[in-house]
């Protein structure tokens, strides 16, 4: 499947003689929320099933995410976990079951999906960064068509959150110009710029050189410890440990598992998961 919302922006090339800026602490951020705190869940999928053709890609699933919590979804390949990450904003159609985000039914179309979208941020695994528009263009073109804020606030607001990603000194530069790590912190600030309630993250660290992924993982973690509500599809197991609140395992279009990451780890339930890790972990 293709990432089909924006065009991606020069996923493959890299500014690698760019000195990677250092990720450095926001002082807008807000205090951390943890999910004690909360109270109804702020995404709940009901019975969703979804297929391709005569591919049962996602089985009955059942899924409830409360404000605050980052829950990471993880599992092999085809298990379903990149089309539960779309179909929570709609990015893939379901077939049976209800998706609310906020108390509120996904709608199917028109302007009602479009404003509860901008409630859910999504980064992708490719980017999707406007190639035309400058790194602050990017960032300040949802804010204004879509949230209606005026062009000076959105640019106020920009720079701020490319401060908080580490990219601000690359605000007047295009996505070409920048390396990958830089263009999915862009990507990340651009998400925020909408000030959504949740971010789904679609394997984000993928497309990057491995010595790119931590960069975007710092922020990540930095998300997570503010209390910013995160449904994040990764194999990044280092990650998942450190940040998540909960680990939800999917295999064959089904939920298997869920933990909190210690449990998961080092007692998983399944002998599913069971055989999973020990590929996984072992290499």
């Amino acid at each position: 499947m293709t990432d089909s919302e924006a065009p991606p922006a020069g996923a493959g090339s890299h500014a690698g003689d760019q000195q990677v800026d250092a990720v450095r602490p926001d002082p807008t951020a807000g205090p951390s929320v943890a999910p004690t705190d909360t109270g109804k869940p702020l995404v709940v999928l009901r019975d969703v099933d979804k297929h391709f053709g005569s591919l049962h890609v996602l089985q009955d699933i059942n899924l409830s995410v409360a404000r605050g919590e980052v829950v990471v979804v993880l599992g092999p390949s085809g298990s379903g976990k990149s089309t539960l990450c779309r179909a929570i904003n709609r990015l893939e159609t379901i077939e049976s079951g209800t998706i609310t985000i906020d108390g509120q039914q996904l709608p199917e179309e028109g302007r009602a999906l479009a404003g509860l979208r901008a409630d859910v941020g999504m980064v992708f695994q490719s980017f999707n960064l406007f190639a035309h528009k400058t790194v602050l263009e990017n960032v300040t073109l949802g804010p204004v068509k879509v949230r209606k804020k005026s062009a000076a606030e959105a640019r106020r607001r920009g720079m701020e959150l490319l401060k908080r990603v580490g990219v601000d000194s690359q605000a007047d530069k295009y996505p070409a110009q920048l390396s990958g790590g830089q263009q999915q912190r862009v990507a990340i600030a651009r998400a925020l710029a909408m000030d959504p309630k949740v971010i789904l993250f679609d394997e984000p660290t993928s497309a990057l050189d491995p010595e790119m992924v931590n960069e975007v993982l710092d922020v990540m973690v930095s998300l997570a410890g503010q209390g910013m509500t995160m449904i994040v599809v990764t194999h990044e197991m280092g990650f998942a440990r450190k940040a998540a609140n909960r680990v939800v395992f999917m295999s064959d279009g089904q939920i298997v598992e869920e933990a909190d990451p210690e449990t998961f780890f080092t007692r998983p339930r399944s002998d599913r998961a069971k055989d999973f890790l020990s590929k996984i972990l072992t290499h």
